[in-house]
């Protein structure tokens, strides 16, 4: 048998003794190291509440219009267009001859025309030289039967020859009475002819068809040698009178109190560039019980250039004012308010707001923030009253916003 020498046992047994003792202070500051490092904050995006001018406004959409179309249709039937001298989008004026009709058988018209009023004057002429030579025969009748009257009381002419001079007389008076009639039938003659040439002549002049105020043509439907018509369909030409042109919006039924004359609109057509000013001319009093809308008319400029029927946004202002603002996103709701958390040092703090105008993703404060206040940009409900955050600033919105 063997036996074991307790110095051999205990070797191995100091050796790993050695090496646990050599390892334990390599673990013990790893270890320390991790449970004594404090946690760092989280870091949370704020923004500053900003002082910035708000508006509140409606935004509508309508097409845009004339505010006033001229047309003009023929005023003379069954003449032929011979000539057109204006197309679409010409600028005229007042009394600028737009197109021409065939006027031939209307100069024939008035030719005889004359003619028959040459007629009449000379008819005129002849009826007033047969009154003086009745009334001149008149005269002489009445002096012989005056002279025969004084002979017969004398006894010396006869019953025969005083009976003819009376009927000469009488005959005298009828013949002045014939001629006048023939006169004032002349100058009948001679006022219808008047009349006549009158009618001819302004037939004349609506053949050439001209504008009856000043504007823009809209739309030309004249056509080389179409029949002009009084009771055609289409007129002639459209023209936008002025060439003023204005958006006819809706507005919903509900924005329709805050509307009123006078109110400014920023109105953009289809494809431009930069909205053009304009402001409210008329209001409907009539709200489309389908759609519920009512309508508007936005009176723009003179120098506006927009086709009408073309499609158009508008800004209607209907308050403006400078106020505290915040993103929509930094703002909680509860049961009855609103809250939004703001950052005091590193420190979150939750305040009560009250809340005004709204509109592109801000929302106006009117209590419970003052301006510079950093505030959570994205509120949430993994932040606490009290939580302890690292504050990292976002940029700030334009000072200038459209709210509603």
């Amino acid at each position: 048998m063997f036996r074991l020498l307790p110095s051999a046992l205990s070797r191995p047994l100091a050796a790993t003794v050695l090496v646990l003792a050599a390892v334990a202070p390599a673990l013990a500051q790893g270890t320390g190291g991790a449970t004594a490092a404090a946690p760092r904050a989280p870091s949370i995006s704020v923004v500053k509440v900003e002082r910035a001018d708000v508006m509140s406004a409606i935004l509508v959409s309508g097409t845009i219009v004339a505010r006033e179309e001229v047309l003009v249709a023929a005023e003379i039937d069954g003449l032929a267009i011979t000539e057109i001298l204006a197309e679409e989008g010409d600028l005229v004026q007042a009394g600028q001859t737009l197109l021409r009709l065939n006027r031939a058988a209307l100069d024939v018209w008035l030719a005889q025309n004359t003619a028959s009023l040459q007629r009449n004057v000379a008819a005129i002429a002849q009826a007033r030289a047969q009154i003086a030579e009745a009334e001149a025969n008149k005269q002489q009748a009445n002096n012989a039967l005056s002279r025969a009257q004084t002979l017969r009381t004398d006894g010396i002419t006869s019953a025969d020859t005083f009976d003819q001079r009376l009927a000469a007389s009488r005959g005298a008076d009828a013949r002045v009475l014939s001629a006048r009639q023939a006169l004032v039938s002349a100058e009948a003659d001679q006022a219808l002819t008047t009349a006549q040439r009158g009618d001819i002549e302004l037939r004349i002049r609506r053949s050439d068809i001209k504008a009856p105020r000043a504007g823009v043509i809209s739309r030309r439907n004249a056509r080389q040698g179409a029949i002009a018509s009084m009771a055609a369909s289409e007129p002639l030409f459209r023209i936008i009178a002025d060439g003023a042109v204005e958006l006819e919006a809706e507005v919903p039924e509900a924005d329709m109190p805050r509307v009123t004359i006078g109110k400014p609109v920023k109105v953009t057509p289809a494809g431009a560039a930069q909205p053009i000013s304009g402001q409210i001319r008329l209001i409907s009093p009539e709200v489309d019980r389908q759609t519920r809308l009512g309508k508007v008319r936005i009176a723009l400029p003179a120098t506006a250039t927009s086709a009408v029927g073309a499609f158009g946004r508008g800004v209607i202002e209907i308050d403006r004012r400078v106020g505290l603002t915040v993103p929509v996103s930094a703002v909680t709701y509860r049961r009855d308010s609103a809250v939004i958390q703001v950052v005091e040092g590193n420190t979150v703090r939750s305040r009560v707001v009250r809340l005004g105008l709204s509109g592109q993703g801000r929302v106006e404060i009117l209590e419970g923030v003052q301006d510079g206040d950093l505030v959570v940009a994205r509120a949430g409900t993994f932040l606490r009253d009290g939580d302890v955050i690292t504050p990292v600033p976002m940029p700030t919105p334009s000072k200038a916003m459209a709210l509603n």
